[in-house]
């Protein structure tokens, strides 16, 4: 195949030389091509009259060995417009010759030298001004990146004066996540924190310290419980199991199918969700730490981690389920409730041994005007919110509504949770207000400014309150006396 090359050559001193000196081209031809080559080479002053030279014999036959011998200019980069072959291999042709300059001489061989591409073409254009914006935007990343690549740590919260006689006090500020946080769980002494920069973060709750970062997440981690060593994390349709005594060891993945499999089995390279596969939004693990529940569309995948297999599904909502707790009334009996974007909430009696497909035992009515998105638990009482901005308490022995508060929030409620150590719950919105409500009659104690963006998430463990937001931060709030008589 004969391939049209234009072997022009920006040397030192400016000056232009070509493959044939005895083909001259048109006064015009040589001022169009000059101008083209001096802004292919990014510069700026007049240049001299481009002279010719016919490529040897020798320079076509070692065109690609790299004679040290030879003259630098010999094997200079082509100037012409580079396209990809159709086969999407990305070999490097010259463009067709449009008829716009005179054809040069043939040959059967090319430099091994590389064309600017596009983008390099372009970013000579570029103004100095231009470039150097984009040299400090280059170095404020790297910086940036050296900055994230230290261990989070959570730095005493600077409280004003009016609020140091609070009984609720934000007394720590935990940092370290690059993303949004989605997600908390927690014991007296750890902390685990769930983002969407695919990581789940475990904190020292006496030091202040993050201890270990878990990765390796196909997308956003949107749920995280902790049991006896075990870390159990959410990704897409994947759980990945933990264990943090053996270097923070993925040791299991299960899947939204029910299927599992021996260490890490996404890799964390993929984000779809595999075909057959469903959206895991969130896991419960029961009182005694012997079955995980993960809402997955609209049923609830049992999962028996004392031999990692999967026993079987909770099913009746119609909608996604989005949340969802567990108690346990006897010995082996695990009481599941569950929160759809169906509006309704459901509870199921799962006994010792069961398997395959259960029905709910129960269907608390009347329903959210909206989708549900928290619900808790404190003795025989069941607190849910949903994001028709609607709180409901109801009693478990009765199955019936006792209270409600409609537009608790101005923003979409996000999150609930029970106070420790007070009887009082704690709500969050998508605005980033915290509101604190008595647990018997519902009625409002308080509210205060948790965060300037949305509150995600808020956990407790027995005697502090976490809340989770798309600051980046994760708040600890410490309770000071009683909150049942107000905040102040």
């Amino acid at each position: 195949m004969s391939v049209s090359v234009c072997g022009f050559i920006c040397s030192e001193n400016g000056d232009e030389s070509s493959s044939d000196e005895s083909a001259q081209s048109p006064g015009a031809e040589k001022c169009c091509l000059a101008s083209d080559l001096m802004k292919l080479c990014g510069e700026t002053k007049a240049r001299n009259k481009a002279r010719r030279r016919t490529t040897t014999q020798m320079e076509l036959l070692y065109a690609h060995s790299g004679d040290p011998d030879a003259p630098p200019e010999d094997f200079s980069s082509p100037l012409l417009p580079v396209v990809e072959s159709p086969e999407g291999n990305k070999e490097l042709t010259p463009a067709p010759y449009s008829g716009d300059r005179e054809p040069v001489t043939k040959i059967n061989a090319v430099s091994s030298a590389r064309s600017p591409t596009a983008t390099e073409r372009k970013s000579l254009d570029r103004s100095p001004l231009t470039r150097r914006r984009m040299q400090e935007r280059s170095q404020n990343h790297t910086d940036r990146s050296r900055t994230l690549d230290k261990p989070g740590v959570a730095s005493p919260a600077l409280a004003a004066r009016s609020s140091r006689a609070a009984r609720l006090q934000c007394v720590h500020v935990a940092e370290g996540h690059t993303k949004p946080l989605l997600c908390l769980d927690s014991t007296d002494d750890l902390l685990f924190t769930g983002s969407k920069d695919r990581t789940c973060k475990v904190w020292n709750l006496v030091t202040g310290q993050e201890i270990m970062s878990l990765g390796d997440h196909p997308s956003s981690v949107v749920s995280v419980r902790y049991c006896s060593s075990l870390v159990f994390t959410v990704s897409t349709a994947y759980v990945k199991v933990w264990d943090i005594r053996d270097s923070a060891k993925c040791i299991r993945t299960l899947t939204s199918s029910g299927q599992v499999s021996q260490g890490d089995a996404c890799g964390g390279s993929a984000v779809a969700i595999p075909p057959g596969e469903n959206q895991i939004n969130q896991i419960a693990l029961n009182p005694s730490g012997t079955f995980l529940y993960a809402a997955s569309g609209n049923t609830v995948r049992m999962w028996d981690l004392r031999r990692f297999v999967s026993t079987g599904k909770l099913t009746g909502h119609l909608g996604p389920v989005m949340c969802l707790t567990v108690d346990q009334m006897g010995k082996g009996q695990d009481v599941v409730i569950t929160g759809s974007k169906d509006h309704t909430v459901k509870m199921f009696d799962v006994l010792e041994g069961a398997q395959g497909s259960i029905s709910a035992a129960h269907h608390f009515d009347p329903a959210h005007q909206d989708g549900l998105e928290a619900v808790a638990t404190q003795g025989d009482s069941l607190f849910t919110a949903a994001r028709d901005s609607c709180i409901k308490k109801w009693d478990l022995a009765s199955k019936q509504m006792q209270e409600q508060v409609e537009r608790a929030h101005c923003d979409p409620l996000s999150s609930l949770a029970v106070v420790p150590g007070s009887s009082a719950v704690v709500t969050g919105c998508k605005g980033g207000l915290l509101k604190f409500w008595h647990t018997h009659t519902l009625r409002a104690l308080g509210e205060v400014r948790g965060h300037e963006s949305s509150v995600n998430d808020v956990c407790t463990n027995s005697s502090q309150l976490f809340t989770a937001s798309d600051d980046r931060t994760v708040k600890i709030w410490q309770v000071k006396g009683c909150l049942e008589d107000g905040l102040q």
